[in-house]
């Protein structure tokens, strides 16, 4: 099972008087990187949800967000009546004029804000809507997790089409090998000891071998498929397969000394280069 570590959730909570609009958004990351952004009355709960992404998302650069809506026409301040009382009582024993009212609005302490406590029965109802918003982008990974496996599944196919091409270009390359250096050894017109150059081939084209290489490629190539289908989505090790597979298709390559099969080489690593931009994004 793969998943994308890139996501969207969203929930709508209606509360008696007010709605809030939760949004969250995932993107790549290499560790979790939790970027909340809490209303002063949910302030003192933020840790406690902070700890729910981390347990529920792993990792990734997580943006939370909250959107409140009020559906009612109350307002949290307040005139506070007995202080303006008394300050028109005193502003009417030394100015008798008929905006008394207007000057004692604008004077101190005459409006108060009530700060608003937090609900338990009301938070409730919001955590239920932070899970529904954690489901919903966890939905999504997985929906591109889908896309992303299908992906490396035809990209992996590829890569072993080649290695199959290559072992069919081995035998020729060696071949090829030895009639170069004949004809190269032929040119400096040099007597050579058959038996010696022999030798001395056997010693060359060993060196040219890729046995290892291909055998330890085919099996890179099959754990990577069989990771695919395991239960949880393992970005990292998939990271780590993919440079062993890279390790062995750079040594053919360097061993290769036939154009063809360098030629061969080039696509795979091609290849194996949009593979690992893909891991970037898996979880």
């Amino acid at each position: 099972m793969i998943k994308s570590m890139t996501g969207y959730g969203k929930s709508i909570i209606q509360l008696e008087t007010k709605k809030i609009s939760l949004e969250i958004k995932s993107l790549n990351s290499k560790n979790l990187d939790i970027n909340t952004r809490f209303p002063g009355v949910y302030k003192e709960k933020e840790i406690d949800v902070r700890k729910l992404i981390a347990n529920s998302l792993v990792r990734g650069k997580i943006d939370m967000s909250f959107y409140i809506e009020s559906t009612t026409v109350e307002t949290s301040t307040k005139i506070n009546k007995e202080i303006v009382a008394n300050y028109i009582k005193q502003l009417e024993e030394i100015h008798k004029e008929s905006d008394i009212l207007s000057i004692a609005m604008r004077l101190p302490d005459v409006l108060k804000t009530e700060r608003e406590e937090l609900d338990l029965e009301e938070w409730g109802k919001i955590e239920t809507g932070i899970l529904e918003a954690i489901e919903s982008l966890q939905e999504y990974r997985l929906s591109e997790g889908k896309e992303l496996r299908n992906d490396f599944e035809d990209r992996i196919k590829t890569l072993q089409r080649k290695l199959e091409e290559v072992i069919e270009l081995d035998s020729d390359r060696l071949e090829q090998v030895r009639i170069r250096l004949k004809k190269s050894i032929k040119e400096l017109e040099q007597n050579v000891d058959e038996n010696r150059f022999e030798q001395e081939l056997i010693y060359y084209l060993e060196k040219l071998d890729i046995t290892e290489e291909k055998v330890r490629l085919t099996n890179h190539l099959d754990y990577f498929l069989q990771e695919l289908d395991v239960k949880v989505s393992n970005g990292k090790k998939l990271g780590f397969i993919s440079q062993e597979i890279g390790r062995e298709i750079n040594t053919i390559g360097s061993k290769a000394n036939f154009a063809p099969m360098q030629k061969m080489v080039v696509e795979m690593k091609d290849e194996l280069e949009k593979i690992k931009e893909q891991l970037l994004n898996v979880l």
